[in-house]
């Protein structure tokens, strides 16, 4: 206990933060009383108990219902129509197919609409319990009266024990405080304010003995699941250009089918496309500097592309996508990073095409760097694109 005592008393954010929570729950404590304290101690515990219930239940539902929505969705074979479609049209092609083919996603929003089910039904109880609760409380409070005690010590006890649920309540507020920092510091290892958390001697007294042994194994996952978040996010993004690139201009159906006269096979097509698409692009250096140095981005479709011919990377390849599909290639966009020219990593896009039929691979192909070498389907692909997982 007294090295608890020690921890809370340095002259630090945490700390500060810790002992201002038990400092105004004790004073609020004592104005409420024995009898309203005991009411917010109740509702605390109350509260506490709803959401881990609530966590809980959504969680366990959310894994039972992801795989029969995922077949409901499949049995109702939707595609995106072959035409141009209005926002509203492109946002629920996007949601829907997204939720049938994305399985963080549609755990996450299952998730969450299970989640929001289950407070509003417990949430419900609440005025039940409450009234319960305070027919309870005052008629114990009267008894006590009844006895014949002083006023002045009736009263003090009651400060005094409502100071003392106070404390206990801003005990457990800290306590939640903790718990969040934790979880912070534990998925976001590099967010800002995080060097601060670690430097508390308050903070890793909590976390090593209370927190560490309990959520420890799992936490230690949470930046694996903040990439896999940040994935599924940018899945979501391919998805949305799939669905705005669903329709192809006449002028780009004939281009690609000008460009792959005389070829055969899929892989032919694909490397025709390669070809028309990585020397016609030019690299829009402009629109690449705003966006990295000014935060500007210019959004453009594959026919401002084509028109245009020039684009960054997003654009060559949502460009080849549309060329690809419009001679029956099976496509997509892929997105992740791409080596640099001073030997680092930078956000970057491409594509890969199915050969249907030959093996049934996916063979990936840079139409964005042709000018600077063979990037169709070149060995060590892998060690310079490094994709989404």
């Amino acid at each position: 206990m007294h090295s608890w005592v020690q921890t809370l008393l340095k002259p630090e954010p945490v700390a500060l933060m810790v002992a201002l929570i038990l400092l105004v729950s004790l004073i609020s404590g004592m104005r409420r009383g024995a009898s309203g304290s005991a009411k917010h101690l109740f509702f605390f515990v109350w509260q506490a108990i709803a959401v881990i219930v609530s966590l809980a239940l959504a969680g366990r539902g959310a894994v039972y219902l992801s795989p029969l929505v995922r077949d409901w969705l499949a049995a109702r074979d939707i595609a995106v129509p072959k035409e141009d479609l209005g926002a509203l049209k492109q946002f629920w092609y996007t949601a829907v197919t997204s939720l049938r083919d994305f399985e963080l996603l549609r755990f996450g929003v299952l998730f969450l609409l299970l989640y929001i089910v289950m407070r509003v039904v417990i949430n419900a109880l609440e005025p039940v319990l409450f009234g319960l609760l305070d027919a309870v409380l005052p008629a114990r409070s009267r008894d006590g009266r009844g006895r014949g005690g002083s006023p002045l010590i009736a009263g003090t006890a009651s400060r005094t024990t409502g100071a003392l649920i106070g404390a206990l309540l801003g005990g457990g507020r800290a306590f939640i405080l903790m718990a969040c920092l934790f979880v912070y510091v534990s998925v976001l290892p590099n967010a800002f304010g995080t060097d601060i958390i670690r430097a508390s001697a308050l903070y890793n007294k909590t976390a090593s003995e209370l927190l560490d042994p309990v959520a420890g194994d799992v936490l230690k996952r949470g930046p694996v699941i903040t990439q896999a978040v940040e994935a599924e996010f940018r899945r979501v993004l391919e998805r949305k250009y799939e669905v705005i690139d669903a329709t192809i201009p006449p002028d780009i159906g004939a281009a690609a089918a000008a460009a792959i006269k005389g070829d055969k096979s899929d892989e032919q097509k694909a490397r025709a496309l390669y070809d028309w698409v990585g020397t016609r692009i030019a690299y829009d250096w402009d629109k690449a500097d705003d966006y990295v140095e000014r935060g500007v981005w210019k959004e453009q479709a594959p026919a401002d592309t084509f028109k245009t011919r020039k684009g960054v990377c997003i654009d060559v390849a949502r460009l080849y996508a549309v060329m690809a599909r419009s001679v029956g290639l099976d496509v997509r966009v892929v997105t992740g990073v791409g080596m640099t020219g001073d030997g680092g990593y930078g956000p970057h896009a491409w594509n890969e095409v199915k050969l249907a039929d030959g093996s049934g691979a996916w063979i990936p192909l840079d139409a964005t760097w042709a000018s600077s070498g063979d990037w169709f389907n070149p060995p060590g692909f892998d060690k310079t694109h490094i994709r989404e997982a």
